[in-house]
């Protein structure tokens, strides 16, 4: 009978995906809040309202610049990191390699679960599925792959990426027509998340019809496209523990944070300009398989990892400094990535009654600026919580089921005693310089955008 290695303790965690979990939640919540504005007139990309006062402009602005499309590169590859990790804590305490994919297996598996129950419920774009398919598949091909496999399938997905995204470039670009690639009279986009709808039935309908799509079509359309590539490239940083140790990897982490953010800004740019009209291009090519909108999903994956190296580098920076500036603040957002999954699903518990039209309504009243405070708030409410729950030694409810449902309630709840050792495997204590493991991170979530 194998023995796993029980889940990762909090003194066990490297700061830096916590903290940059944290934050993202954050982006995240921004980045949701434009199928919330269910009233609002929205422009040829279906998402982004196109109504509003001139702050509300610079809130669209900002958010098709910075978020859009770039916050998914960023959590896929903390996810492949965190998966990465949590295999390598169990095979580096005695678990078989094969008992070590189960645990992810199961864990995928019950992610799905999980993920289409609350896309039926509350929120039609749940990623927790999505990713939960995503593991399922990528930790079984790939988890047990050596270095050199995984670099080569590394470069195959970057080319696999460039060919599928400019192939229909090229070819409308050849036929002289690259700004009518696209079709701006699509169905917009924020109209599958049902939040329109009167009744939270008809909404559960609609709400389910997607998640079922994101979860299954989404998914496998993402492999086949090319987006396992970032989650590759978690798996290779992980095992390079380039986030417990960002200190030893500077160099790196400066050239991928300055080159990364600046393409996926860059590639955002013409999108953004073209939506508060600075920029006069047809509508079809702001739509959602226009030339713009091909530009920003190419540079978003060069933004996501950007953003992971520049939250790295914070914190290198930040543990090496005495006294340690916000430090609450600092641990708070990290409790906040501990608790990621929890965090998630409590944006859509505040989110959904409050906004969609079969509960209070509020969506319809809101603009791009005032719902960009309202995610904020909510977000705060979720780091207030966090932070009470890290001061209590307690995990979050989502991640505490996770872990029971995937290791088993008895190696769940196992603790290490004072040597490090419990349940056949050891454990060392997080060197506040650089973090520690970070094995089982919680899921890593974002809007479908």
């Amino acid at each position: 009978m194998t023995v796993l290695t029980p889940p990762t303790r909090a003194t066990e965690r490297a700061l830096a995906p916590d903290v940059a979990r944290g934050l993202m939640l954050l982006l995240i919540a921004l980045s949701n809040t434009a199928f919330h504005l269910w009233r609002a007139e929205h422009g040829p990309s279906g998402w982004q309202p196109v109504d509003g006062s001139w702050l509300d402009h610079v809130v669209q602005f900002l958010m098709i610049m910075t978020l859009d499309l770039r916050i998914y590169p960023l959590f896929a590859f903390l996810f492949g990191y965190g998966m990465t990790q949590m295999y390598l804590r169990q095979t580096g305490h005695g678990t078989t390699g094969r008992a070590a994919v189960g645990v992810l297996r199961r864990r995928s598996l019950w992610m799905v679960v999980i993920g289409l129950a609350h896309s039926t419920l509350l929120m039609a774009g749940d990623i927790i599925g999505f990713y939960g398919v995503l593991s399922l598949v990528l930790g079984w091909i790939f988890v047990r792959r050596s270095d050199r496999a995984l670099k080569w399938w590394i470069w195959i997905g970057v080319a696999q990426t460039l060919l599928l995204t400019l192939a229909p470039v090229v070819a409308a670009l050849l036929r002289g027509d690259l700004w009518s690639l696209g079709d701006a009279g699509a169905e917009p986009g924020y109209l599958a998340y049902g939040a329109d709808e009167d009744s939270w039935l008809a909404a559960a309908g609609t709400r389910g019809t997607t998640g079922l799509f994101v979860t299954f079509g989404a998914s496998l359309l993402s492999l086949v496209g090319g987006g396992y590539l970032v989650f590759l490239l978690g798996f290779w940083a992980a095992r390079r523990r380039i986030l417990e140790e960002p200190g030893r990897h500077l160099p790196l982490l400066r050239r991928t944070a300055v080159i990364g953010v600046a393409v996926g800004w860059l590639g955002a740019l013409p999108a953004a300009l073209a939506h508060v009209g600075a920029l006069r291009v047809p509508d079809d090519a702001q739509s959602e398989e226009g030339v713009l909108t091909t530009l920003r999903d190419l540079t978003g994956t060069a933004g996501g990892i950007g953003y992971v190296a520049a939250i790295a580098l914070f914190v290198a920076w930040w543990t090496h400094r005495s006294p340690r500036p916000c430090a609450t603040a600092v641990a708070a957002v990290a409790a906040v990535g501990k608790r990621s999954m929890s965090c998630y699903l409590t944006h859509s518990l505040l989110f959904a009654p409050l906004l969609a039209a079969w509960g209070l309504g509020l969506g319809a009243h809101l603009s791009s600026a005032t719902m960009a405070l309202v995610a904020t708030a909510v977000w705060l409410v979720t780091v207030a919580g966090a932070h009470a729950l890290e001061r209590a030694g307690r995990r979050g409810p989502a991640e505490a089921l996770l872990r029971r449902l995937a290791y088993g309630a008895r190696t769940a709840a196992a603790r290490p005693d004072a040597t490090g050792a419990g349940a056949g495997s050891g454990t060392r204590k997080a060197d506040p310089g650089d973090g520690a493991r970070n094995a089982d991170a919680g899921a890593s979530l974002r809007s479908p955008r």
